[in-house]
């Protein structure tokens, strides 16, 4: 979960609410919830450890890639970082077996090697064609 601090935005029925509270109020409060958030997302990425999963790869370094689990979405939710994994490609899936957490990502070393997948066909999502890819 994520919070953000309001600010007004032209249109939104929320202007016309009373005023908002003080800045500093605002700053206060949404660092007191990214703390307990913070701390709650810490316990469920160490929950993970042990478990094997499969990771679509996004990105590869030099030593690690960076993936993400199927219940991660892009840019949104955290990563799963594979040691080792240099030798894999962007759009691959690999087994990785999770060993350990942090507050928003988990890393983990492969057991398996990835299953290279294709480009089939194009996914029309009304505002940019995307990628379908099987394995």
């Amino acid at each position: 979960m994520g919070c953000f601090e309001y600010s007004r935005i032209d249109g939104a029925a929320a202007n016309n609410l009373a005023p908002p509270v003080p800045e500093e109020m605002k700053k206060e409060r949404y660092h007191r919830f990214m703390r307990c958030q913070q701390a709650i997302s810490r316990e469920r990425m160490r929950e993970r450890i042990g478990e094997r999963m499969r990771v679509l790869i996004n990105e590869v370094r030099e030593k690690h890639a960076f993936g993400r689990s199927h219940a991660d979405a892009p840019e949104i939710d955290g990563k799963v970082m594979v040691r080792g994994g240099a030798g894999l490609r962007p759009g691959e899936f690999a087994e990785v077996i999770i060993d350990g957490a942090r507050d928003y990502n988990v890393r983990g070393h492969v057991v398996n090697a990835a299953t290279r997948c294709r480009q089939d066909s194009f996914l029309d999502t009304g505002r940019a064609k995307r990628p379908i890819r099987s394995c």
